[in-house]
């Protein structure tokens, strides 16, 4: 071998190793990536099945219900809009609470359940994740229009619901 082929072999062999180092650097990226979800996106089969991801909104009052063995706890992710179940093995952070803000990072089963392996609850009475705040403002815009729609609004009124708050 004279020393051209030894060169052109050793930048051969040098950039095999760096594609290869690129390749597995962008693979671990990829599965650390984690995305989040609104219980409205969940609903809609946007999420997906089987992989991690995290889940925002608020607990929906009177969802959580803890199970015999202690530390399974199953309640209810809800946007205001669409709700999602969640179960949870493990102790729940002191600020965890029903109507309050909560993220929850996991997957999604086959069930459509959801199945937590961490909780993250608000720090404190003005703190919301800006994902999950965005995704109950969207689902209050949502729910607002919906209300100012005059045949739902006369649908609701025959059928005797009550109405809203921001009601018109």
């Amino acid at each position: 071998m004279n020393s051209k082929t030894k060169k052109l072999a050793l930048i051969g062999a040098a950039a095999v190793v760096l594609a290869a180092g690129i390749f597995m650097a962008l693979q671990a990226f990829n599965e650390n990536l984690v995305f989040f979800f609104s219980p409205t996106q969940v609903a809609a089969k946007e999420a997906p099945v089987g992989r991690t991801f995290r889940l925002g909104g608020v607990v929906e009052g009177g969802s959580v219900a803890r199970e015999k063995d202690g530390v399974t706890v199953n309640f209810r992710i809800t946007d205001t809009a669409k709700s999602v179940n969640v179960q949870y093995t493990g102790i729940l952070p002191d600020l965890f609470a029903e109507n309050q803000g909560v993220v929850a990072q996991g997957k999604l089963n086959e069930q459509g359940i959801f199945v937590a392996s961490e909780v993250l609850a608000k720090h404190d009475e003005n703190y919301m994740p800006p994902e999950a705040a965005k995704a109950l403002e969207d689902a209050h815009k949502a729910g607002v229009k919906k209300a100012h729609d005059k045949a739902a609004h006369d649908a609701a009124i025959a059928r005797g619901d009550p109405m809203p708050a921001n009601h018109p």
